[in-house]
Order: C-alpha cells, then structure tokens, then sequence
C-alpha cells in the first residue's frame, strides 16, 4: 500500500503552458482524502513551489531546489531540512558563468538575483509567476545560496556540455540538467533522493510504501527513491531506464493513469 507520492512538478503534473488538468486536482484530493500523503519534490525554489502547492491545496512536505530545502508544509513555512552551497564554490561557479557569458539565476534566502534584466529572467519569472532583482553579485552577501541556475533557451545541445564540463570541474557539487534549457548547481545533499529519504524517516514509511514520478533527468534520484518508480510517457529516454513502469504524456494525465494503477486502485 503506498502512503507517500512524491512527485515532480514541471512535466509531471502541469503541462507545458504551466496549467494542471481537472483530472489531476481530483487525484490529488483523492489520494490525500485516504490519508496519503502527497510531496512535490522540484527544482522551483521555494515561493514558485509554494505556489503550486497552494493551487492544489496539497497539505505536506514541499521539497524544493532539488532537495536543497524542504518545509513541513505551505501554511507554517517551518523549515525541515536545508542544505546550501558554500560560499567559495558558488563564486567559481559564477566567475565560469561571467567568462563564458552565461546567464545565471542565483537564488540566495529564497530571493531570486539576477545581474541583467534580459528576456531570459522575464520569461522564466512570467511563467513561474515569480517576483526577482537585479543587481551586481559582486555587490551580494554571497550566503545561504539555495541554488544556482544556468540557462539558454535558445540551444538544449550547449546546456547539455555545460553539464559535461561542469561537473568535471566542480565534481564535488551536484550538477544536473533539470530541463532541456536549465543547468543547475547545489551540494551533493541537495538530491531529490535526499529528500525524499528524509522524509522516509520523517513520515515513518518504507521504502515500498513510497511512489516517485517524474519526467525529466533530474528525476533520476527521485525514481530510485521510489519503492515503486515511474516515468511521464513525455520523460526523457534517460529517464526511463530507471522506471518500472511508464505511464501516458502530461497533456493526456499520464499523472493520473498511474496513480489510478498503483495508489488509488481497490485491492
């Protein structure tokens, strides 16, 4: 019987244009109705994943950056676990983003910083619905950085070597390519796997109690956390070598389908 879902936001649950379906809130308010608790574990920061959470009244854990911060819920805002990048790692990181003219979003306290006002941050904070600033990094208390960001949403093949050099310079860091654009930076702590470890041993259930879904690489970690592990049908093929089941797209509520297979069905 599984008691937690611990699942992906962007993808897994809203479509493209950042919209859930009928289908999933009702799954959801299902799900939690039998006592199930209900996780999303995302790359958002906190706010952005707050936002979602609030939308679909979900009433647990939220993971965000990766697993870098994970709070009880969205009403009381306490904090469970965090785990945030040194502050010498995170200026070499920022120096090799500067000299190859990287954009970066640097998320420090949960605040998002940016150094140029470009439409790279206007559309990311359009869709994400996310307030932001611009400013100097050089001019920034370089503490409690939740997250690092590199993004180029013009060429997916250049984020995908980003990813390759990077994590061969800053081997000691967490480097993984969260969509076809986003590049993204946090400790070794900071896994979806992490978390949802954690919050094993929070909520007290076992490894075959627990269900991970998602759809994009970053998800690896979170599928084998998962005693039963799936894949979005629009997942990357990465991805879905380590599911054991792969469920229908996000547009046609592949969401759904599985949770009515593996949580919600009578037996």
């Amino acid at each position: 019987m599984i008691k937690l879902v611990a699942t992906d936001i962007d993808g897994t649950i809203l479509n493209e244009n950042g919209d859930c379906s009928n289908g999933v809130r009702n799954c959801i308010t299902k799900m939690q109705e039998k006592g199930i608790k209900v996780v999303i574990v995302t790359g958002r920061m906190y706010a952005g994943a707050k936002q979602v959470a609030e939308k679909l009244n979900l009433k647990d854990a939220i993971v965000s950056y990766q697993g870098g911060l994970i709070k009880k819920d969205c009403v009381s805002n306490e904090t469970l676990y965090e785990t945030c990048i040194p502050k010498d790692d995170a200026k070499l990181v920022l120096d090799w983003a500067k000299q190859n003219n990287i954009h970066i979003n640097l998320y420090i306290n949960d605040i998002l910083y940016v150094e140029n006002n470009n439409e790279i941050i206007q559309k990311y904070a359009t869709r994400q619905n996310l307030e932001y600033k611009v400013c100097n990094f050089n001019d920034l208390e370089l503490g409690n950085i939740n997250k690092i960001l590199a993004i180029n949403y013009n060429d997916a093949d250049i984020v995908t070597s980003w990813v390759k050099e990077c994590q061969q310079k800053f081997s000691h860091l967490y480097i993984i390519k969260s969509t076809p654009y986003f590049c993204e930076f946090s400790t070794q702590k900071a896994t979806k796997a992490c978390a949802v470890n954690f919050l094993k041993e929070y909520y007290n259930v076992n490894d075959d109690e627990v269900l991970a879904i998602g759809d994009q690489d970053n998800d690896i970690e979170l599928l084998k956390a998962g005693g039963i592990s799936i894949a979005m049908g629009n997942g990357t093929e990465e991805l879905k070598k380590y599911a054991d089941y792969i469920t229908d797209t996000v547009e046609n509520d592949g969401f759904v389908k599985a949770m009515e297979k593996f949580v919600l069905c009578s037996k």
